[in-house]
């Protein structure tokens, strides 16, 4: 099937996959770390202070995303998304009307729950599950709504920052997403039935059967891969959300920092495409080890960089990365373990990224308070990616074996 006709023949579902992620950026940090500055002056909030604010709630986050990931086996995108969105607008409300600083673990559990947990998990386990021979461009159209959300909304909301009060701005975003929930609906009219489609699927995983989550939880590939899931989770998402104490370490203006954005994401876009490509021919074995090698130059570039020359190679390099870890490791699961408990499975991954989401601002934020610089501290990240790639390398090959294994 050619791209086009693919794209026209699947069009709802993919475009409510593209729905579901960009709405998930509301919840994610890139778009919660441009109200930093705001935040941490209306409630008087030092650097560590704030970071451990948001690794707490995101922690909790996590927790709650091991039981509640589990739901995509049970229930349609077409009623479970709709309810998460209303818990969005909510969780968006709730940060914009928010009094005390006491609540805001409570505000930042609400955004990353609903937001990079639920909405980005329903999306990924949808295209991997209704999608096999084809699951690598149905992640690669359906994710593009992280792209899009990354490239536009910080741009936008900054711009909007310098005239209008950062609460006021939360209203926005609590209106669009509410606005979402018609257009899903409408998208979802005819939908496929997960549960159904997984129990008649021939998408099997290691030796031929479709692995429960105790079995994946106690087989050595899911934890050569714990690290892999920690780090891209933990270091972007502190990049991201200390932006702007970054920009003033490099002397450069935040709005211009931002600025960088849209060629991050158009380089994670084609990156996106090219690893859906590669996955539907070469198969995750052969890409994922190869993944995170990007990151070791993007850090060291941010690093060392004494210009926005280099600041921009750091992006591009950090959105290679992006754009393939938005396809490789969802189409893992379903390639390794099968997809019958992808939902239940995938959702102890969802919550290892968010555990390494909520890790990340935290740490670095100590470190901050503690008088370690961050270029100091993304050199020692560049060596974790080095560590992560060897971990990678090691698993895959062990375990590649098991894929063409009959029981």
């Amino acid at each position: 099937m050619s791209i086009l006709a693919f794209l026209r023949d699947n069009a709802p579902w993919l475009s409510a996959g593209v729905l579901l992620t960009f709405l998930s950026g509301f919840g994610q940090t890139y778009f919660i770390s441009i109200f930093a500055g705001e935040i941490r002056e209306s409630f008087a909030l030092s650097h560590g202070q704030w970071g451990g604010i948001y690794t707490l709630g995101t922690t909790a986050s996590a927790l709650v995303m091991v039981w509640a990931g589990g739901l995509t086996d049970r229930f349609r995108v077409r009623a479970l998304a709709p309810v998460i969105l209303v818990m969005m607008t909510g969780a968006c409300l709730f940060m914009a009307l928010n009094p005390v600083w006491g609540l805001l673990p409570v505000v930042i559990f609400s955004l990353r729950f609903t937001g990079q947990g639920m909405m980005s998990h329903i999306a990924v386990v949808a295209m991997a599950r209704w999608f096999v021979a084809a699951r690598g461009k149905a992640l690669s159209v359906a994710t593009l709504g992280f792209a899009v959300g990354e490239a536009f909304l910080p741009l936008i909301f900054v711009s909007l920052l310098l005239v209008y009060d950062w609460r006021m701005l939360w209203l926005v975003a609590a209106s669009i997403a509410v606005l979402g929930i018609p257009l899903l609906m409408l998208l979802l009219r005819r939908e496929r039935t997960p549960q159904s489609w997984a129990q008649t699927s021939q998408s099997l995983g290691m030796e031929e059967m479709h692995w429960t989550r105790r079995q994946t939880l106690g087989h050595f590939l899911f934890w050569f891969m714990v690290p892999a899931l920690l780090g891209p989770a933990a270091f972007n998402t502190a990049f991201f959300f200390h932006q702007v104490h970054f920009a003033e370490v490099k002397a450069v203006a935040h709005v211009e920092l931002v600025a960088m954005f849209p060629i991050y994401t158009a380089v994670g876009i084609g990156a996106m495409i090219l690893s859906g490509w590669a996955l539907d021919r070469l198969g995750t074995a052969r890409l994922l080890p190869f993944m995170q090698i990007p990151m070791v130059a993007a850090f060291l570039f941010f690093a060392f960089a004494d210009g926005t020359a280099m600041l921009l190679l750091g992006f591009m390099c950090l959105a290679l990365t992006t754009g393939a870890n938005s396809t490789l490791p969802n189409a893992f699961w379903a390639e390794f373990y099968g997809t019958a408990n992808l939902g239940s499975i995938k959702a102890m991954a969802t919550a290892i990224m968010v555990l390494g989401s909520a890790i990340g601002p935290g740490l670095t934020g100590v470190a901050i308070d503690l008088g370690i610089g961050i270029e100091t501290q993304y050199v020692v990240v560049a060596g974790y990616f080095v560590f992560t790639t060897v971990m990678m390398t090691i698993g895959v090959r062990r375990a590649r074996p098991l894929l063409s294994l009959t029981p």
